[in-house]
């Protein structure tokens, strides 16, 4: 079993947290600036991300992109649309 090792890091908030990669996102900021409310409350932290930096905000700016066209931002993912059953 392979043990990963975190490394305390500090934002530029001030935030401490423990991340294994080097990605650069502040867990606690990132949780702070999460929508509380609409479509974009429901989604993972990338995924929103993805749509806030396309421009998409709203569910009628959605609408007019297709599945694969949304599969091309950079965060979003197959995982990123709802399961229906």
């Amino acid at each position: 079993m392979t043990v990963v090792k975190k490394e305390l890091k500090t934002c530029g908030k001030g935030h401490k947290y423990y991340k294994s990669s080097n990605c650069p996102t502040c867990p606690i900021c990132e949780e702070e600036r999460k929508p509380k409310k609409g479509f974009l409350s429901l989604l993972s932290a990338p995924a929103g991300r993805a749509l806030e930096n396309a421009g998409i905000t709203s569910l009628l700016q959605l609408s007019k992109y297709s599945e694969a066209e949304l599969l091309k931002l950079h965060g979003f993912g197959p995982g990123s649309f709802p399961k229906y059953e």
